[in-house]
């Protein structure tokens, strides 16, 4: 790879400029020829545009849907699968290309946009193969058959953090439940879609069945949220937005799924492996230079082996390098733009004020002269009621909060707004799944333990409602029928 190229000239030819939407299986202008302006995080170069889509594009885009709609819930299970095992194989076929572009566009270190950004997506969109091969459920209740039948059209709206799985989670189940979609993914990095929208073209996908309209939540995004024909609005990102999705689906009656935001606790009990813990800690917390929504951002340390775990969280912090995605050594790229990186620096300056104890990091911490980059950085003796252990900052902002017994610790991580994941580590296995069961999120890992893109994903309180991936993120795409003989 040749690190002193520019970003553009890294990103797949066919990227350079992409002016269309891709309604009911062609690629098509938009109604109003105006277009989004796209920039790599690590330098600010523009790097494309692709179109700023208009209402009138999301009406001919759903319409699309619509009609592509009766055809496709009434495939068999077989045939859907067939389909989503072409689109796996096409979209494999490019995962180099999506690595690059992700790299590029979002600033993710190549490594991790290959491994996870593109390796994630890859594994949900195969379970989802083999998801919709099985027949449907059906379930006699007294004279009642009780069946599951697809919701209709599905409006996904996705963010940039995650912009090849965000879109996955959702395509993938709405596509293997008989629904058909419009998506809108982010402006800030619509690149990846495109190439996806590539991989269906060669897939052969039904036209109609998934189409594309990029541009800005405000146009875009709120044309999609609040369509008549719209049966399920599917999004993921702030809490702010998806509150107002709510309000525009509720004028219909529509039904939504929403994963918001996060403030995840990873609660550190006195007789865990405290070298490990940190370890993977702090590697939960500065994943995609903190842009991920389940990042564990509060630390939750017992007083006794408090100022230990300080010491070995600044020195892992020591260990992340800033820099160039398409550097090996780069472990944190830039945050994806210069509002985002501003926002990060507000939360910084409040903590500071807030009296916040400054371990790593910081705003005086150097970073690379180009690009929207803030070094990682970790405070100390956070108040728990704090703007900083309430807030969802989504940077790489690590927040060490001491406790003095384990019901306190379960308090702390409880008193948040949100409820989307965290973390318990403790030498005592039934101890840690004792606390677990008593967090108030949607998933807890304990001791490490690794991911599973088959399980339920989503959020108590306000980081959410419904699931996403797996059997039961399948069922948030359908309707329930009681048929009684």
């Amino acid at each position: 790879m040749d690190l002193a190229a520019a970003p553009s000239q890294l990103l797949p030819d066919a990227l350079r400029l992409r002016r269309h939407l891709h309604i009911a299986g062609q690629w098509t202008e938009s109604t109003a020829g105006e277009v989004i302006a796209v920039e790599t995080p690590s330098t600010g170069e523009l790097i494309g545009q692709v179109p700023a889509g208009t209402p009138a594009d999301v009406d001919r885009a759903v319409a699309a849907a619509r009609a592509a709609f009766p055809g496709w819930s009434a495939a068999t299970p077989a045939e859907r699968s067939a389909h989503l095992d072409r689109l796996h194989t096409a979209l494999a076929a490019r995962a180099d290309d999506l690595a690059r572009t992700i790299a590029v566009e979002l600033g993710a270190p190549l490594k991790l946009a290959t491994r996870v950004h593109v390796g994630l997506p890859l594994i949900v969109l195969r379970d989802h193969v083999a998801l919709a091969a099985r027949p449907p459920v059906e379930e006699s209740i007294g004279n009642s058959l009780v069946v599951r039948e697809p919701i209709g059209v599905v409006g996904a709206i996705t963010p940039w953090n995650y912009p090849l799985h965000q879109v996955m989670a959702k395509l993938a189940p709405a596509l293997a439940a008989g629904c058909t979609v419009v998506l809108k993914p982010s402006e800030l990095t619509p690149l990846t879609a495109y190439l996806l929208f590539d991989a269906v073209t060669e897939a052969g996908l039904p036209p109609g069945v998934l189409n594309l309209v990029p541009g800005t939540g405000p146009v875009v995004g709120e044309a999609l949220a609040g369509h008549p024909d719209v049966d399920l609005v599917s999004f993921t990102g702030s809490t702010a937005t998806g509150a107002r999705i709510m309000r525009l689906a509720a004028d219909r009656i529509a039904r939504v799924a929403l994963e918001l935001g996060g403030k995840s606790a990873n609660v550190i009990l006195p007789d865990a492996d405290l070298a490990a813990a940190v370890k993977v800690g702090v590697g939960n917390a500065l994943i995609n230079s903190g842009q991920t929504c389940t990042a564990w951002t509060r630390m939750l340390v017992h007083r006794d082996r408090y100022a230990e775990a300080l010491d070995l969280v600044a020195a892992a912090v020591a260990g992340y390098r800033l820099g160039d995605p398409f550097d090996p050594a780069t472990r944190l790229g830039p945050l994806v733009s210069a509002a985002q990186a501003e926002r990060v620096r507000g939360h910084v300056d409040r903590a500071l004020a807030d009296g916040a104890r400054l371990v790593a990091g910081g705003p005086d911490a150097p970073v690379p002269a180009q690009g929207h980059f803030v070094a990682p950085t970790v405070f100390a003796d956070v108040h728990p009621d704090s703007a900083l252990a309430q807030e969802e900052v989504f940077g790489p902002v690590l927040a060490v909060i001491p406790f003095a017994a384990t019901d306190e610790a379960v308090a702390i991580a409880n008193n948040s707004k949100y409820g989307l994941a965290g973390a318990v580590w403790s030498a005592d296995t039934d101890a840690a799944l004792a606390v677990a069961r008593r967090l108030r999120t949607g998933a807890v890992d304990i001791n490490g333990a690794p991911f599973n893109p088959l399980a339920p994903f989503g959020g108590y309180k306000q980081s959410g409602l419904g699931r996403e991936l797996g059997v039961h993120g399948l069922a948030e795409f359908s309707e329930l029928k009681a048929i009684q003989q």
